[in-house]
């Protein structure tokens, strides 16, 4: 029996989780059918899914159509969790859009076959909700024909989940798709798109075969593997999904084995952060278990722990994400938590060279070493370097790794309170006492130096070299694709302007136009909220993480957590030796 990996993609309702249970359903894989706003899915298992009525998290259901096994991948819809539409079309050989008969195409249908498009994957178009009043089967056609572009042949059906008609002729249409490629004979090559909550890694075969009791490295050994359908089985093998238990830490995109040979779709990034805490100071130890745990399964989800600010930082993607997060840390772990309002993380760029330096015993210098810091910029994207221009023999190891340590921890706080990045420090001097101890006395470390000293000195010295060297706020600036009618150009380019859009192309054709150009992320949002209302909700915004940029005007300022190195009276008496 061949195996095809199918995904189903689709707008906000437009009826995509229902066409999955009716396929369920007709294939004889439930014995009743369930629906999303009664909570009875199979595929929305989470309550919080059932209770909005939309797909949070990509799910797998199984079903036989002749003589082909169709693993079925049901993805959010809900443009706050294109992440996990991303991360699913790693692992498919196909999909189905759904579109609504009704609403017809939407940014996001677009906005999904551009990614279908992208990775070549062969797909079906079924158009739903035939039966409902409104429905304009034709217009959509056209619609599809206009602005999705499909390949010569693609199939397009029309039908009604509801109902069940049509969906004879989509399991035909499934059934000429090509099925999964793959060589079992052939080297372990494996991806990991999903992580279950009882910690089960979810993977699609790509070439070989997995076995329980496989070891997979020198602390993973395969001790349970389940299909889709939740049966257990000995192995999976080239071309099939399912989930895999005694992986040593499993996170989202790992590979297993060999480099697979079908395309990763590439994450998203984000650079929207928000800080989150327990609303009783008791249950903080559980949210940041809590959190780690949601990290594990969505690695877009970025936990990080601010000592310097004692805060816990999550990346997001936008509102909604947030309300789910905080939902599930309720629902699943009894924790709740609060949120402050989503920011744009900036960062900080070395503009200049800055060299600074202290010796030992010589004032005001009271730590018993001695530490020389140059400070230059980098190329954009090469983060912090540490170099030494002194002789790697001429202090302890213990000493050097010390001073790194501290540079790096120093530069997570830069002169406006951003994390400084792309620059190199060069460790210009260095000195120390070596250990000494009065006559026939034990170790006195009044007479000589630790590590510590180096640990304590070091960021007084580095932000004197910053200081000196200079530094700019930058912040994300995300390209950007706007298609929109050509009459509406001239109103969308002047509110872009307005926007500090920067614009790099525009391209007018019959009955469509295109605009392309970066906007600052900050502002990302609010114009894609304004948009419907702009282009009387024909216009299409795609945008994603381009560079970064000097901010204009006013270098915002992020609240620095405890006493600036930079302030040596300040930084000595609160850090003595």
């Amino acid at each position: 029996m061949h195996t095809l990996n199918l995904g189903i993609l689709a707008h906000v309702d437009a009826g995509k989780t229902t066409l999955t249970e009716r396929l369920l359903f007709d294939t004889g894989t439930i014995d009743r059918l369930g629906r999303v706003d009664d909570g009875t899915s199979a595929t929305d298992t989470m309550s919080l899914e059932r209770l909005r009525g939309i797909t949070i998290r990509t799910s797998v259901a199984s079903f036989t159509a002749g003589d082909l096994r169709v693993n079925l991948v049901d993805t959010p819809g809900h443009p706050d969790f294109i992440a996990e539409v991303e991360r699913a079309l790693a692992v498919l050989d196909g999909a189905i859009l759904v579109l609504s008969a009704v609403e017809g195409v939407q940014a996001q249908s677009r906005l999904l076959m551009r990614a279908l498009h992208r990775l070549r994957l062969p797909t079906i178009l079924f158009i739903n909700k035939i039966d409902r009043t409104g429905a304009d089967p034709d217009r959509v056609r056209q619609q599809i024909a206009h602005h999705l572009r499909p390949e010569p042949g693609t199939a397009v059906l029309c039908g009604s989940a509801r109902r069940g008609d049509s969906i004879d002729d989509l399991l035909t249409a499934i059934a000429r798709m090509a099925p999964a490629p793959g060589d079992a004979h052939a080297a372990l090559s494996a991806t990991i798109f999903s992580i279950d909550a009882g910690g089960g890694a979810w993977v699609r075969v790509h070439n070989g075969v997995i076995r329980t009791r496989d070891r997979l490295g020198p602390r993973s050994r395969i001790t349970a593997i389940r299909t889709p359908g939740h049966l257990r089985t000995t192995f999976l093998s080239a071309g099939d999904i399912g989930v895999i238990t005694g992986l040593d830490h499993p996170r989202v995109g790992d590979r297993i084995g060999a480099d697979g040979a079908r395309p990763v779709a590439p994450l998203r990034p984000t650079t929207l952060e928000t800080v989150v805490d327990a609303a009783d100071p008791r249950d903080r130890g559980k949210l940041i278990g809590a959190l780690s745990t949601l990290s594990d399964q969505d690695p877009l989800i970025n936990l990080r722990l601010d000592d310097a600010r004692g805060e816990l930082r999550l990346s997001l993607h936008g509102e909604v994400q947030r309300e789910v997060i905080a939902a599930r840390l309720a629902e699943e772990f009894g924790v709740v938590a609060t949120f402050q309002p989503l920011s744009v993380v900036c960062v900080e760029r070395v503009t200049g060279s800055g060299l600074a330096h202290e010796t030992i015993a010589i004032p005001p210098n009271p730590y018993l070493a001695t530490v020389g810091l140059r400070i230059d910029p980098a190329p954009v994207g090469s983060g912090v370097d540490f170099a030494l221009d002194v002789e790697a023999g001429s202090m302890p190891p213990a000493f050097f790794a010390s001073v790194q340590a501290a540079v790096e921890e120093t530069l997570h706080q830069g002169l406006y309170g951003w994390q400084v990045t792309d620059c190199v420090v060069t460790m210009t001097h260095s000195g120390y006492w070596s250990r000494q101890s009065h006559s026939h006395a034990t170790f006195d470390k009044s007479m000589s130096s630790t590590a510590g000293d180096f640990r304590l000195l070091t960021p007084a010295v580095l932000m004197r070299a910053l200081r000196a060297a200079g530094t700019v706020v930058c912040e994300p600036v995300d390209s950007f694709r706007l298609d929109l009618l050509p009459e509406q150009i001239p109103a969308l380019l002047g509110k872009l302007a307005r926007e500090e859009a920067e614009i790099t192309g525009t391209d007018v054709g019959e009955g469509s136009a295109r605009i392309e150009g970066v906007i600052p992320t900050r502002l990302t949002d609010s114009m894609q909220r304004r948009l419907p209302d702009l282009t009387s909700g024909e216009g299409v915004w795609e945008s994603r993480l381009d560079h970064y940029r000097a901010v204009r005007g006013r270098a915002p300022r992020l609240p620095r957590v405890g006493v600036d190195p930079g302030d040596w009276a300040a930084y000595v008496k609160a850090h003595p030796r």
